[in-house]
């Protein structure tokens, strides 16, 4: 009876170690395809510009997160709706993976046909929680949805298991805004989501923000909040435009870990004298 060689089972080990280093390389080639297609679907699905009226801008940031597969499904969204106010969306899509960024367009999407029937910010969340319902998915959402009239500035608000916003005025004030809430869109049958009127100021702003911009290893969601507040009290004070404050929010994902993708969504009412 023969036995095998030392060699032979060096030459074997070496076959099985080739074997399972292909198999990894095809894995990660797979999941950075895979990450990469999420990216896409989401960066494909946001908008390509933001409505703009005399007085009021609108500026938004999104940063997609790298850690591994941990691309989910945040958006934000503002369009002009059929009475000529403007509908402004922000939210987020449970999972990571390229099945919610699919269904955060549809989510997306929802929002936009809906809001052409009604735009009442907390029926048209009903309706989409129904509709998400109605699909059978066991994916939910969290949303924030606002309608701005910009004649006299009044913003009506509702909100789905998300977030609180950020708001500040020209005269130093600053805080997380309070409205209510209901639970997130696609969860609870019948669900009901109370709406709050807020009124945006001259040199005012308001701030929509996904929880990965305040969130992560690093600090607690409160804390993050407290560092928005911040600085959107000191820019309203100082005049920031909303570009520049978007620009600034963002960058609290980094301080916090930024383990998820975030998105920031500013509205900034910069005075009845300003022109496109």
């Amino acid at each position: 009876m023969s036995r095998k060689r030392p060699m032979d089972d060096a030459d074997e080990l070496l076959a099985r170690l080739g074997s399972l280093t292909a198999q990894a390389r095809e894995r990660a080639v797979l999941q950075r395809s895979q990450v990469e297609l999420a990216i896409a679907l989401q960066r494909g699905m946001l908008p390509g510009e933001l409505p703009a009226t005399p007085r009021f801008r609108l500026a938004a940031r999104y940063v997609p997160a790298f850690n591994g597969l941990n691309v989910g499904g945040d958006w934000y969204d503002a369009f002009v709706l059929p009475d000529g106010r403007i509908g402004l969306s922000i939210g987020d899509v449970q999972g990571h993976n390229i099945e919610a960024a699919a269904f955060m367009g549809q989510v997306r999407v929802g929002l936009r046909a809906l809001a052409s029937v009604t735009s009442e910010p907390g029926e048209l969340l009903a309706r989409t929680n129904d509709l998400l319902l109605s699909l059978g998915t066991e994916l939910f959402a969290t949303c924030v949805f606002m309608r701005l009239d910009p004649s006299t500035g009044v913003l009506e608000s509702a909100r789905a298991g998300h977030i609180p916003c950020v708001w500040a005025t020209a005269d130093g004030r600053s805080g997380i805004a309070e409205d209510e809430g209901g639970p997130p869109l696609g969860i609870q049958e019948g669900a009901e989501y109370p709406m709050t009127r807020y009124r945006l100021t001259t040199g005012g702003v308001f701030v929509l923000l996904t929880d990965g911009v305040v969130e992560g290893p690093a600090l607690t969601v409160d804390e993050g909040l407290d560092h928005v507040v911040r600085l959107a009290g000191i820019a309203a004070v100082a005049g920031m435009d909303a570009g520049s404050l978007a620009a600034a929010v963002i960058k609290v994902s980094e301080l916090v870990g930024h383990e998820d993708d975030a998105a920031v969504l500013v509205l900034g009412d910069e005075g009845p004298d300003v022109r496109p």
